[in-house]
């Protein structure tokens, strides 16, 4: 496992808010599995109910630390929040198979961690490949336990242009010298995404995707995740995910939207708008794919979202 900073695992919580704890399951077969809890915090103003538990499921190649700041936000307001790391990502173990980076697979172990968790009733916080998790685990866990979705620039049309970005870039410049050289990879190639991010931004977004080992910084997946898309092909038919998406109707939906996103179109949000009947959206602006939920605005719409649930 990687070394990563302590203050980069943490998020930046100056209160009295307890710190998130480190937790590991096993997946269906055999491999150990890592996550990070946020207690609520004790000074959480009283309420009339508890606020209910999030559970975050991160995007293809990310970690659980890209929730460390949104988390951080909902554990003073009362939540139990969860982020899970998928296999070959953050702290979990590598798969030597790299068929099983697949959808379906992490689903079991996605599964598995919430019978390890004893989550009862739980809302769902899924940015790009959690949100298509959120999709499918919709139609296994009825609104008594996924009592709602938040999706982070994702949807049930995804642009094929955005994953054709995705996979030229995924796998490559894995390592450097310096955090400075990850955060630089990541202008050149996130530039057009996040055109308003300076160098102390993206500094941030490299301490949340890379972290040191054996005196280099290394990005925290496994690069056979690329091998997911050696294959692709436009031609192929696409699956319809609308159908999972109506069947989230009889719970409430928050969609975030970076506001220069390639691979959430407003075309698509707004097909979600109309087909869902308790569906919102937040636009952020100046971000792409997919939002890097650092803004207390953004924080104060999901924890308004919540507070209903």
């Amino acid at each position: 496992m990687a070394s990563v900073p302590q203050e980069a695992l943490n998020g930046e919580n100056n209160d009295d808010a307890p710190q998130p704890d480190e937790f590991f399951w096993k997946s269906p077969d055999g491999l150990t599995l890592a996550g990070r809890e946020w207690p609520p915090s004790p000074n959480a103003n009283e309420m009339h109910k508890a606020p209910i538990p999030v559970l975050c499921l991160p995007g293809l190649s990310r970690n659980t630390r890209d929730f460390n700041e949104i988390s951080n936000f909902l554990q003073r307001k009362g939540h139990r929040v969860i982020a899970l790391d998928y296999r070959g990502r953050g702290q979990s173990d590598w798969d030597p198979d790299w068929q099983n980076y697949a959808l379906p697979i992490e689903e079991k172990d996605i599964d598995a961690a919430i019978d390890h968790l004893k989550l009862k009733r739980f809302a769902l916080f899924g940015t790009s490949r959690g949100g298509l998790h959120a999709l499918v685990l919709g139609l296994r866990y009825p609104v008594d336990r996924m009592a709602a979705v938040i999706f982070n620039d994702v949807g049930p049309h995804i642009e094929m242009r955005a994953i054709h970005r995705i996979a030229a870039t995924l796998g490559h410049n894995m390592t450097s010298a310096t955090l400075d050289g990850i955060a630089d990879v990541l202008a050149r190639t996130l530039g057009p995404q996040f055109p308003v991010f300076g160098k102390e931004d993206w500094l941030k977004m490299a301490a949340q995707l890379a972290s040191e080992r054996n005196g280099e910084f290394v990005m925290d997946y496994d690069p056979a995740l690329a091998r997911q898309f050696a294959s692709l092909d436009d031609a192929a038919p696409v699956p319809d995910l609308w159908p999972l998406y109506e069947n989230l109707s009889d719970r409430p939906v928050l969609i975030l939207r970076g506001e220069h996103s390639d691979l959430l179109s407003t075309e698509t949000c707004k097909r979600m708008l109309d087909v869902h009947p308790n569906s919102q959206l937040k636009t952020i602006n100046g971000q792409g794919h997919a939002p890097v939920l650092w803004e207390p605005d953004t924080h104060e719409t999901v924890s308004e979202f919540l507070s209903t649930i």
